[in-house]
């Protein structure tokens, strides 16, 4: 198992796939992606042998992200080479949900067991207004259809934005009564290109929190392998509410997962400052214990926390180009 020097495990890893997303959504890419001209990522030899290498290191968890992934026409083959490793319990993948509704089956075939979909509103208005796309209703079809298809895990990704969505907890209450899923609010994060749109739009979870407290939601206890959600829930409902705080104190201290950029880089965390680059150890199997000593070593360099706190967001220069 990969261990820092602060005792903290690494059983999970949010691999990133493409930076490329068709979506546009005002906190991430609000003009859209824009292309480099280096979209060379990673290709499936490459992800496989990199997969290896972590699973010997332990990882039993691993999250598909992007951009968005399902863009890539190789994104089900991908899931299916990663998922049919016995090692992998859960296999995870973000999404926008825009192909969800007709694709769930296929995807759930092919080993995918855990979803997270981001839907920022359940007003079809603002969702618009947002993301660019007037898909809302759309995006509802298809977590309805990974419901039924039997995703055990489906999560929805709320950003929280002041003065947009702030005022939307009564319509998710009401969504996760009947619902078996996780809403999950999401403070947003000051990247290296939206600090105007920060000031004005960060807010903190506590809005949420103190109105979960109020109404009798309970907070749990969390489970090895789980993200950096604290959940809240209720006997009269059948969903649950997350809260993502990465401003709060010591936010950092159950961190659980290392990240791959869609090229090949090693984060050892979102908003840090370097990127280690391990695209010229995965060119064949023979590369794997030179590849596995290397992320071991990086390990030590793992700081205690991020530094969003003093305004430091690494070479983070939106949440696309890292997955988020």
């Amino acid at each position: 198992m990969l261990v820092d020097k602060f005792n903290r495990s690494f059983p999970y890893l949010r691999l990133s796939i493409t930076e490329v997303c068709n979506f546009s959504c005002d906190y991430c890419l609000p003009d859209g992606y824009q292309k480099t001209g280096n979209e060379n990522f990673l290709g499936q030899d490459e992800i496989n042998r990199l997969v290896n290498a972590f699973v010997g290191l332990g990882v039993w968890k691993i999250r598909l992200t992007g951009g968005e992934p399902t863009i890539r026409k190789d994104f089900t083959q991908i899931a299916k080479m990663i998922a049919d490793k016995p090692e992998i319990e859960t296999m995870a993948f973000t999404t926008n949900g825009y192909r969800l509704k007709e694709r769930a089956q296929e995807w759930f075939d092919a080993g995918l067991n855990a979803i997270n979909i981001s839907i920022d509103s359940l007003n079809a208005k603002k969702f618009h207004q947002i993301t660019g796309h007037n898909r809302m209703q759309e995006v509802r079809d298809g977590i309805d259809k990974a419901l039924e298809v039997g995703f055990k895990k489906v999560k929805i990704n709320v950003v929280l934005l002041k003065g947009v969505n702030d005022d939307e907890l009564d319509s998710y209450l009401e969504y996760v009564r009947d619902t078996p899923v996780s809403v999950r609010y999401i403070e947003l994060m000051q990247t290296g290109d939206n600090l105007t749109y920060f000031n004005k739009f960060h807010l903190s979870s506590d809005h949420v929190k103190d109105q979960l407290l109020d109404r009798g939601w309970v907070e749990n206890i969390r489970n090895v392998g789980d993200g950096p959600a604290v959940n809240f829930t209720h006997s009269d409902f059948q969903g649950s509410i997350g809260l993502i705080a990465p401003y709060s104190k010591d936010f950092c201290t159950g961190c659980n997962r290392l990240r791959i950029t869609s090229s090949g880089d090693l984060r050892l965390c979102l908003f840090g400052n370097v990127g280690i680059p391990l695209r010229h150890m995965l060119q064949s199997d023979e590369q794997k214990d030179d590849l596995m000593a290397a992320i071991r070593k990086q390990l030590e360099y793992k700081a205690s926390s991020h530094f969003l706190n003093d305004g430091d967001t690494g070479i983070m220069t939106n949440l696309s180009s890292t997955g988020g």
